[in-house]
């Protein structure tokens, strides 16, 4: 019985902890490799760092392709050990080393991300074999490679950061969700591109080499009109990117998404609309009418204060705090369209613009009568 207990725990344990990475010596490879099934085979060194880097990705893509054993082979080579003739047959001189074979034994070198989906990917665009793997969401960032680099960050349209980065570097994992709620954030903003570029993957290397990146993350503003390139050196967390894009943009995002409070703000007009506020009568026509031409100029935004001063002049002094409140519970639900959002909160800032004066006037007649009851004690 004890006998057999042992047995079944050990046939569990073995279970548990096998590998679907097919490990490949100098006696089983010409067997496995060129014989009709095509296979990704990595080249390594135990005591490699980037190796040990890359050993749990690599078993995850032995999983996600082990549906399709008949079909693809995931595999390894000891290149610094058993496998070590493997290593000069096929001419590896660095760890880790990966290859493509053919179902002919073609040999082509892997060149790509080593992350889990850029492997995957890999696999399934040369064997037609599709992984296990639930495809993530595509991200708001704008992933960049050779091909589209130029085209993108050269654009003299729009204004571009990048992040030069290498699928097994710490800090850009890290750095990876703060700044895809970054692009999230500026998704709106057509001419305002928050993109990456694997600077690691062997194609992309000159463009970083063009660049000067030596480390990652490195982190590069493309102005628009072909104006120097400009290194980032600040924090990286959204707020200071999202205050860094929005000056070099000339945009208004706040963090986590939407619009600050100075979207839509127009200084002439908010001049203007505190004027208006504290006159009267005649002096309040004269300042709408001086409004409605300054505003012919300063584009669309321009118009709500308008809006807003005939709102008034035709008796109606409360729908100031009204409308306010209306704009503030939309806000607040963010069941409309971000683009709608953007211009409910634009609206509310200009209100704002209105309101700020009507409370500092408040604030002054308490002021002044504290000032004469304090007198007259």
């Amino acid at each position: 019985m004890k006998l057999s207990l042992s047995l079944l725990f050990a046939g569990l344990l073995a279970s548990v902890s096998a590998s679907n990475v097919v490990e490949l010596t100098p006696d089983n490879f010409d067997s496995a490799i060129g014989k009709g099934k095509p296979g990704l085979v990595e080249f390594f060194a135990p005591w490699c760092g980037h190796c040990k880097n890359l050993a749990p990705i690599y078993e995850q893509l032995g999983d996600a392709f082990a549906h399709a054993k008949s079909k693809v082979i995931v595999a390894k080579v000891d290149a610094d050990g058993a496998g070590k003739p493997l290593g000069q047959k096929y001419g590896v001189t660095g760890y880790p080393t990966l290859k493509w074979f053919d179902e002919q034994g073609n040999i082509e070198p892997y060149e790509g991300g080593r992350d889990l989906d850029a492997l995957a990917s890999f696999i399934t665009a040369k064997s037609g074999v599709k992984s296990s793997i639930k495809p993530p969401p595509p991200p708001e960032t704008l992933i960049l490679d050779v091909h589209s680099f130029d085209d993108v960050a050269l654009d003299e349209t729009k204004d571009v950061l990048v992040t030069f980065t290498a699928p097994w570097c710490g800090h850009c994992k890290n750095l990876k969700p703060i700044y895809e709620q970054v692009a999230i954030d500026f998704k709106p903003e057509g001419n305002c591109v928050v993109a990456n570029f694997d600077a690691d993957a062997q194609p992309n290397k000159e463009i970083a080499g063009r660049y000067g990146v030596s480390s990652y993350p490195t982190i590069k503003f493309f102005p628009r009109g072909g104006n120097e390139v400009e290194a980032y050196e600040g924090p990286r967390t959204e707020q200071a990117f999202v205050a860094f894009l929005n000056e070099r943009c000339g945009t208004h995002r706040a963090v986590g998404g939407g619009l600050n409070d100075e979207a839509g703000r127009i200084a002439e007009l908010d001049a203007l609309a505190q004027k208006f506020l504290a006159a009267a009568g005649d002096a309040r026509d004269y300042i709408h009418k001086e409004a409605l031409t300054l505003s012919e100029s300063l584009g669309e935004t321009a118009k709500y204060y308008i809006r807003v001063m005939e709102k008034v002049v035709n008796d109606q002094e409360s729908y100031i705090e009204k409308e306010s409140k209306r704009l503030a519970s939309i806000l607040t639900k963010r069941t409309m369209s971000p683009a709608k959002l953007d211009e409910i909160k634009t609206k509310a800032n200009i209100l704002s613009a209105f309101v700020a004066k009507k409370l500092e006037e408040a604030q002054e007649k308490v002021e002044s009568v504290i000032g004469r009851a304090t007198a007259e004690l």
